[in-house]
C-alpha cells in the first residue's frame, strides 16, 4: 500500500516553494527559470505557486528576502564592528566571515549577479534594501574612525566599497570563476592580508597615541614580522 503524501501547512508549503525556487533561480537566473519548472521540482500544481506569490517577480523577491533573513549578515557585521577589537582584528574578521559564508553557499552572489546581468528591475531593489545598507553600516564605522583621527579623511562610503570589493571579488574568483581549482588560499590568510593592505591606505601616518586601536595594530604587525 502506497504511503500517504505528507500534508504541508500553508507556511510549510510556502517555504518549500521558496527553497526550490531559490535553487533554480541561482542556477538558471530569473529569465531562465519558469514557474512551471519550479512547480514541477516542488511537486505542486503551478496554481499553488501563484496562490502564495501573485507574480514571478513577487516569488523572486521573496526568495531574496528569505535568503537575506536566513543569512543575518547585517547583524553579524554590527557585532564585529562593536566588538572593541583592534582595526586589523575587526576588518580581518569581517573578511573571513564573508569568505567562509561564500565558500559554503554562493546563492546570494549568484542571485545578485543574475539580477544585474539580466538587467532585471529587481536588481536595483536588491541593492537598495540589502547591499547599500551593508555598505552604509561599514561606512558609519569608518566615519567614526575618521572623526577619532585614526583613519585618513576620505569618503567613508568609497572606503567601505573598496574594502568589501576586495573581499567579495576574491570570493567570486575562487568560488564562482573556478579560481580555487588552480590556487588555494586559507581564508584566515586572505582575510588578514586584505585587511592589512586596506588599512595601510587608511591609517593616519606618523606617531599615534599609545594604546589607540591603530597603534595596537601596528604593534601587532611589527611583532609578527619580528621587529
Amino acid at each position: 500500500m502506497a504511503a500517504t503524501p505528507a500534508r504541508f501547512s500553508a507556511a510549510q508549503r510556502r517555504t518549500q516553494i521558496l527553497d526550490v525556487a531559490m535553487r533554480l533561480f541561482a542556477r538558471q537566473g530569473f529569465q531562465g527559470t519558469t514557474t512551471r519548472e519550479i512547480a514541477e521540482a516542488a511537486r505542486v500544481n503551478e496554481a499553488i505557486i501563484f496562490r502564495h506569490f501573485p507574480t514571478k517577480d513577487d516569488l523572486y523577491w521573496a526568495v531574496i528576502e528569505h535568503k537575506i533573513e536566513s543569512g543575518n549578515g547585517h547583524e553579524r557585521l554590527r557585532e564585529r564592528l562593536e566588538s572593541g577589537a583592534g582595526d586589523v582584528e575587526v576588518f580581518a574578521a569581517i573578511a573571513r566571515q564573508i569568505l567562509e559564508r561564500q565558500a559554503k553557499d554562493t546563492t546570494m552572489s549568484r542571485l545578485l549577479l543574475f539580477s544585474g546581468l539580466e538587467n532585471h528591475r529587481l536588481s536595483q531593489r536588491f541593492f537598495r534594501t540589502y547591499v547599500a545598507e551593508y555598505y552604509e553600516i561599514l561606512a558609519g564605522h569608518i566615519r567614526q574612525r575618521i572623526r577619532e583621527g585614526e583613519f585618513r579623511d576620505v569618503d567613508p562610503l568609497l572606503a567601505a566599497r573598496g574594502f568589501l570589493g576586495m573581499v567579495v571579488y576574491h570570493s567570486w574568483v575562487q568560488e564562482l570563476f573556478g579560481g580555487k581549482r588552480f590556487q588555494k588560499f586559507e581564508n584566515q590568510q586572505v582575510s588578514r592580508t586584505l585587511a592589512d593592505i586596506w588599512l595601510a591606505g587608511m591609517l593616519v601616518r606618523g606617531p599615534e597615541p599609545k594604546g589607540s586601536r591603530s597603534a595596537q595594530n601596528g604593534s601587532d604587525r611589527r611583532s609578527q614580522h619580528g621587529a
